[in-house]
C-alpha cells in the first residue's frame, strides 16, 4: 500500500487508528514525494532524521518518481486540474500508485476519487484519539 502523507502526519502526531493501519499492511510504500514532505514539515534536524529512521525501521520502500510516472501524471493534471482541482503532487503521487498498481491510502480523496484505474483506500481521521 501507497501511504499519502495526511496519513503519515496523523501518525506522527499519535492518532493511534493511523498507526494501527501502518503496522498492520506488510508492504508499505512511500512516493520520494511523500517522502520529501514529511522531510520538509520537520521543525529541525532532528526531527528529519527520526522521520528517515521511521522509514528505514519500518522498511517503508520509497519509490522514485520514473519517466513513465512523470507522464502519467501529466497526463492526469490535463484531465483533472482544471475540472477537479489536481495539483503537482498529488498528480505524481496518484501516478506513482497507478503505474506500480497500488493503492493509495489516502484521508484526502477530493482531488483524486475520479483518476480512472486509480485503487484508493479512503483513510478517515474522525477518531482522533492519541496512541498512549
Amino acid at each position: 500500500m501507497l501511504f499519502d502523507t495526511d496519513v503519515l502526519i496523523w501518525m506522527f502526531r499519535g492518532m493511534k487508528k493511523a498507526a494501527q493501519l501502518v503496522n498492520a499492511t506488510p508492504k508499505r510504500q512511500l512516493s520520494i514525494i511523500n517522502y520529501m514532505e514529511i522531510l520538509q514539515g520537520a521543525k529541525n534536524k532532528f526531527e528529519q532524521v527520526s522521520y528517515k529512521h521511521f522509514f528505514s525501521h519500518y522498511h517503508f520502500d520509497i519509490l522514485p518518481v520514473t519517466e513513465a510516472i512523470s507522464h502519467r501524471a501529466s497526463i492526469l493534471i490535463e484531465e483533472h486540474s482544471l475540472s477537479g482541482g489536481l495539483h503537482v503532487t498529488d498528480a505524481l503521487i496518484a501516478a506513482t500508485a497507478c503505474e506500480h498498481r497500488l493503492t493509495l491510502c489516502t484521508a484526502n480523496q477530493k482531488h483524486i476519487k475520479s483518476i480512472a484505474g486509480l485503487d484508493f483506500k479512503v483513510f478517515d481521521p474522525g477518531d482522533s484519539s492519541s496512541a498512549e
